[in-house]
């Protein structure tokens, strides 16, 4: 399954961020992005507010389930082996940190799940990748820029790297040029104000705009 979700993460190359979203309205999210073409997604824990783990849990779930075999769940903002356990439970098939947790790294590759830990600088990328992470998100791609990204790169270009922070479809295609293998896309496709009052067909219509980024990367 690791594998399989790897080849995944390379081949659709964009994974939608979901963040601050209850779990009835996450399905709903999910249903648009998908109507769009969005094949990876990403659920987030809050950290400000640790009671609301299990039902941001309980919304991996939900839609792992309801999208089995169409879409893959990962958890995001994953910052302890806790919610490692806790997202893999409730069947998240990768885990996205914000930081570089060799202990979370470690026990995602433990739990037979994909590591995608956050990095900025080349000492945080190698660090993650030594740990055994399978992708690196470099973040914030968006306030580093391109030539950030290619002078990173130089050195590490065996590490997967992931733009992260910042990313739409109007600069996609630049961070692949420069080596990206691929994106997380959160507030400028999941966007809440568009959530709130229930304009998911814009959603819908901005994944397939990203999409079309990629594809014409």
């Amino acid at each position: 399954m690791r594998e399989e979700v790897i080849a995944k993460i390379l081949e659709e190359k964009i994974i939608a961020i979901v963040r601050g979203v209850g779990a009835e309205e996450c399905m709903k999210v999910a249903q648009a992005l998908y109507e769009g073409g969005i094949r990876l997604m990403e659920i987030t824990f809050d950290q400000k507010n640790p009671a609301s783990f299990q039902a941001t849990a309980g919304a991996i779930r939900a839609i792992g389930e309801a999208y089995a075999g169409k879409m893959m769940v990962g958890a995001g903002t994953v910052t302890t082996t806790e919610l490692v356990e806790l997202a893999a439970s409730a069947g998240a098939q990768y885990i996205i940190s914000p930081d570089v947790n060799v202990d979370v790294i470690h026990r995602t590759r433990e739990l037979g799940l994909v590591s995608l830990p956050g990095a900025m600088t080349p000492t945080e990328v190698m660090t993650a990748h030594l740990a055994g992470a399978d992708f690196v998100k470099l973040f914030p791609a968006g306030n580093l820029g391109t030539s950030y990204v290619k002078a990173i790169r130089a050195p590490i270009s065996h590490v997967k790297l992931l733009a992260v922070g910042g990313v739409n479809e109007d600069n996609v295609a630049d961070f692949l040029h420069a080596g990206m293998v691929g994106a997380g896309v959160g507030g400028n496709l999941a966007n809440k104000k568009w959530i709130e009052t229930g304009e998911y067909d814009k959603i819908t219509q901005t994944a397939r705009k990203l999409l079309d980024a990629v594809k014409n990367a």
